[in-house]
């Protein structure tokens, strides 16, 4: 069971990244959601920097 599951993975990331080295817009999509993500770190060590500062 193990070991259909993990080849089940491996397939499945060998699959996704020649999908997005292959699909400029795929390559897009995860850029957009890195750019999301980095924006959402960024607000909340903000938030966390500001109550800090007012207790």
């Amino acid at each position: 069971m193990k070991d259909k599951f993990l080849f089940g993975v491996v397939c499945g990331m060998i699959g996704g990244s020649l999908l997005i080295a292959n699909s400029v817009k795929a390559r897009q999509m995860v850029k957009d959601g890195q750019e999301q993500v980095k924006q959402k770190v960024e607000q909340m060590s903000q938030k966390m920097k500001k109550n800090s500062s007012e207790n």
